[in-house]
């Protein structure tokens, strides 16, 4: 049964509205308006010592102001705003439209561009035409939407009502050019890797499952897209890049969504030093787009992002902050115990990592590459040569947030074939399921590369300085209002 939709006295007045409009012989929700300039650029068209500029442009009211046989308007559209006015001395087919407009409505103008007696730049319309007529006024009578449990859930509301949202997503797809021409300028070759995979592998995470009816077989979304990317290595693809969509089963929190992006690239005959100079080349440049002194504020703090970036071992960084050797298992263990960290079932390696999560990782505020991991927690990483023990990976963190993982590949079959075995020892049945294709893959021959993967919507976060993964995804999951 449907739920009864309740109308307000201010949504009955705008139907009333409309239904005017249409006794008028007036399409309340137009078609199609020529319209070539931005609003932006309209305004960037006057001069002052001409009185003949006829301009074109449309967009949203944001502002109202009926003072009898004048009617200010402000307009908005994604490029900002601009003043309008409308007379009726100049407009008389459309005076009665202009009487029946209201906050939110979308409208068409022509007229010449000038400016008012205070200085302001305003288009006196000569002609307009209604485009779209808003039945629901805009929140708060324009001072933009403040809940942010509901900006989230009514995006198409936050964008128009508040223009620092607007402004940050329009930088999201900037700095996603960025990266894209960054990496095509160095013969990166942009590819596509299946969102539907039919084992969860590239990443430890737990997967979303769903069902192909004709083939009758259970397919993962896919948690990464490491292991077809370096598939495309063994087939002689050298530098690939892929901006992909991962879907990972697990919390939502002011740094995760099920859903996010990734940039994730590979490179034949590299290593992880390569990606570390990758990824602050790259990093660097976006900031540099955005900040002459390489230093942008995030949540309350100064970022330097100033280069060379400290590069650190994870085991200096373990004894800096938590005062002892992560290899002294006995304080280790006490510590947990202290943190009140279920650590009795957790092998070593795994508790040492919670201490580090909780001890090291927030003070890593300025650009630093946390290098060298322990070879347990890496299963897709080559291990040092002199060092076994000893991973060739890194994770970038800024901010106290980890913003870029990389490693230099694996490329040996039977070391890789025996760290899976490792991995699926104690998963449940449904789960341990091998990559033997991948194995296979490799037993034909990758060559040595390195690995980089970043993520976006973090990244984008740090260089608009959102606070909440939130604000950078247009539709981030939510609980359902029925569950609420």
């Amino acid at each position: 049964m449907s739920k009864k939709v309740e109308i307000n006295e201010y949504e009955q007045a705008r139907r009333e509205k409309l239904i005017q409009l249409r006794e008028k012989g007036i399409d309340p929700y137009g078609g199609r308006f020529s319209k070539t300039d931005s609003l932006s650029e309209i305004k960037d068209k006057f001069d002052p010592d001409r009185e003949d500029i006829v301009v074109t442009g449309a967009g949203r009211i944001v502002l109202h102001r009926d003072i009898g046989k004048l009617i200010f308007i402000t307009l908005r559209d994604w490029s900002g705003t601009l003043q309008i006015g409308l007379s009726k001395q100049f407009l008389s087919d459309g005076w009665d439209v202009a009487k029946l407009l209201d906050l939110g409505d979308i409208i068409g103008v022509q007229g010449i561009l000038g400016q008012t007696k205070t200085g302001e730049i305003t288009i006196w319309v000569k002609q307009l035409t209604l485009l779209s007529k808003a039945t629901l006024p805009p929140p708060e009578k324009w001072h933009g939407l403040q809940d942010v449990e509901l900006r989230y859930r009514q995006r198409y509301v936050d964008l128009f009502a508040n223009p620092q949202v607007m402004r940050t997503f329009r930088d999201r797809t900037a700095i996603i050019g960025s990266i894209r021409c960054f990496l095509e300028k160095r013969d990166f070759l942009e590819v596509e890797t299946p969102m539907m995979q039919p084992l969860a592998g590239g990443a430890a995470a737990r997967p979303f499952v769903t069902h192909h009816n004709t083939l009758d077989m259970d397919l993962y979304l896919r948690i990464a897209p490491e292991l077809y990317l370096k598939r495309l290595l063994v087939g002689g693809m050298e530098k690939v890049f892929e901006i992909n969509r991962n879907f990972r089963n697990e919390g939502i929190s002011t740094q995760h969504n099920p859903e996010f992006t990734m940039c994730e690239l590979y490179q034949a005959y590299a290593d992880y030093n390569v990606m570390m100079d990758i990824m602050e080349e790259l990093v660097c440049q976006l900031v540099r787009e955005r900040s002459e002194d390489m230093k942008l504020e995030f949540n309350g703090r100064l970022i330097d992002y100033h280069g060379p970036w400290a590069r650190k071992t994870y085991a200096e960084l373990f004894q800096e902050h938590v005062g002892f050797s992560m290899n002294d298992m006995p304080a280790v263990r006490q510590r947990a115990r202290e943190l009140e960290i279920g650590e009795a079932n957790m092998d070593d390696i795994v508790v040492v990592n919670e201490l580090f999560e909780h001890y090291v990782e927030d003070k890593l505020v300025n650009p630093t590459f946390v290098i060298d991991y322990p070879a347990a927690l890496c299963v897709l990483t080559r291990r040092k040569s002199d060092q076994p023990e000893i991973a060739e990976r890194f994770e970038l963190f800024i901010a106290g947030m980890e913003v870029a993982n990389a490693y230099t590949e694996l490329n040996d079959p039977a070391v890789q074939e025996e760290n899976f075995r490792q991995q699926l020892r104690g998963q449940e049945e449904t789960e341990a399921q091998m990559d033997d294709d991948f194995v296979t893959a490799l037993k034909y021959a990758m060559p040595p590369a390195g690995g980089l993967g970043f993520g976006i919507d973090r990244l984008v976060m740090l260089l608009t300085n959102s606070a909440s993964i939130r604000d950078v995804i247009l539709f981030p999951l939510m609980r359902s209002t029925s569950n609420a």
